[in-house]
């Protein structure tokens, strides 16, 4: 019975996340019967690399982003690891051979630290972090199918493989995911009088009702548009005024009549004072402690933010709607998934057991043993069949989730100038806060585009 609840929870998840790309469903089916691959031809070979030499002693440099105040236990310190051990020692204990030189490095800084790696000739062996098309195309990474265990590989949900094929090649594999929801404090909307806003009109009308409610002691919506995730809010607020990053054929289209009226409304809730004070520099976790104090009545969030407020002590009564749209336009849930991905390296003197080493490095992260506590310690939703019925056992909210995911939309990260985009919308953001013409930075930025 449980097999068939599993298979069940998993289907439904499939399904829901390929609704989120904008493909196909896929039918998920057991591990032994169907490769959930994007492309036949991309899927891992049947044989496994050779196992290294008896001997030799093979070191992985593994990159980490920071994604909550857990990471670093349970990757590095071990207070939050496994049966009294950190990820690390864990790996190495039952891989010997196998080393690991794993850094977790912030998501503010990883970019830099990434780049400045390879253009030094020393690009890490895995990198978990969010772009990949870039890597790819500029023939840095290896394919998928090189390392990555054929069982494994089966495991993933086949939506989220096909945002990392290109020419069908897949080039990394998803990390977990999140989605976005608005998120509010009931007991303060209450207080208030007002309803959840489901539209830009309705979003100033009870802003302004909380500003005067509180006397400004309570910022009544959180906005980020800094280096962290700016690109985020222009999601939500193109995306939620028809517009977005690409037309309706993949092109980029970002200085669309619809963005440019869609940033501009978000420019003006920072402007009429509706907001944190400081959008460019106050990122996504300032705002959620704001909320977790009770100084921020509203907040565009992710799935683990109910997580990220206990581990902050605070007691919201908090509950979650759709996000607002122009009026008309459809609301939009943002789909945001990372990746773990290989790079080459030529120097190696044995290839087959470096591919092997990182397959065992997928094997052991994606084991549920281990990866069930790591998504749901974060608070994020799972890349693989395999995690979805314990998640669902441990944390009845995880379901709820699923429904959500069926409106969400994802970046276009497989398109080589995503991450020129990505900052290009960000610096566009921030100069648009500091009072230049919104129209202006987004054609600029649609010039440097194909």
């Amino acid at each position: 019975m449980k097999k068939v609840i599993a298979l069940l929870l998993a289907s439904a998840m499939a399904f829901s996340l390929t609704a989120c790309a904008g493909v196909a469903p896929a039918t998920v089916a057991p591990a032994e019967e169907t490769a959930a691959s994007a492309d036949e031809a991309a899927a891992p070979a049947e044989e496994t690399a050779a196992p290294a030499a008896s001997g030799d002693e093979i070191t992985l440099d593994v990159i980490i982003c920071q994604y909550g105040p857990n990471t670093n236990d349970w990757f590095l310190r071990g207070s939050t690891g496994m049966d009294g051990t950190n990820f690390t020692e864990k790996f190495e204990q039952e891989n010997p051979g196998i080393k690991l030189n794993l850094e977790v490095v912030s998501w503010n800084d990883v970019y830099t630290v990434v780049d400045t790696r390879i253009a030094n000739g020393n690009a890490p062996d895995i990198l978990n972090i969010d772009v990949f098309a870039n890597y790819a195309n500029e023939g840095l990474l290896l394919p998928v199918s090189d390392y990555c265990p054929e069982d494994l590989y089966k495991d993933f949900f086949p939506s989220f493989i096909e945002q990392s094929v290109i020419d069908d090649t897949v080039w990394a594999v998803p990390d977990l995911a999140s989605a976005r929801a608005l998120f509010y404090n009931v007991d303060m909307l209450e207080e208030v009088g007002v309803e959840v806003p489901t539209t830009w009109a309705e979003l100033e009308d009870v802003s302004q009702a909380i500003l005067d409610y509180y006397d400004g002691e309570v910022y009544p919506w959180g906005i980020d548009m800094t280096t962290d995730e700016g690109q985020a809010a222009f999601a939500y607020y193109t995306w939620g005024n028809g517009g977005g990053f690409v037309d309706a054929d993949g092109n980029w289209a970002v200085n669309t009549p619809e963005n440019v009226e869609a940033i501009e409304y978000a420019i003006g809730l920072v402007d009429k004072g509706f907001t944190n004070p400081n959008p460019a520099t106050q990122t996504r976790y300032d705002l959620q402690d704001m909320f977790a104090a009770g100084k921020l009545a509203m907040i565009i969030a992710p799935n683990q933010l109910p997580t990220y407020v206990a581990d902050k002590g605070g007691s919201i009564n908090m509950a979650t709607a759709s996000l607002p749209a122009n009026e008309g336009k459809k609301s939009s849930s943002v789909g945001v998934m990372d990746r773990v991905m290989a790079f080459k390296d030529d120097s190696a003197p044995d290839q087959a057991a470096r591919n092997e080493a990182i397959g065992k490095f997928l094997s052991f992260f994606y084991d549920p043993e281990n990866y069930v506590g790591w998504v749901s310690m974060e608070g994020f939703l799972p890349a693989v069949n395999s995690a979805v019925e314990a998640l669902v056992a441990s944390d009845e909210s995880f379901a709820a989730w699923l429904s959500v995911l069926d409106s969400c939309q994802f970046y276009p990260a497989a398109k080589a100038e995503w991450d020129q985009v990505k900052q290009g919308v960000i610096a566009a953001e921030q100069n648009a806060l500091a009072g230049a013409d919104v129209k202006a930075e987004l054609d600029a930025l649609q010039e440097q585009l194909p």
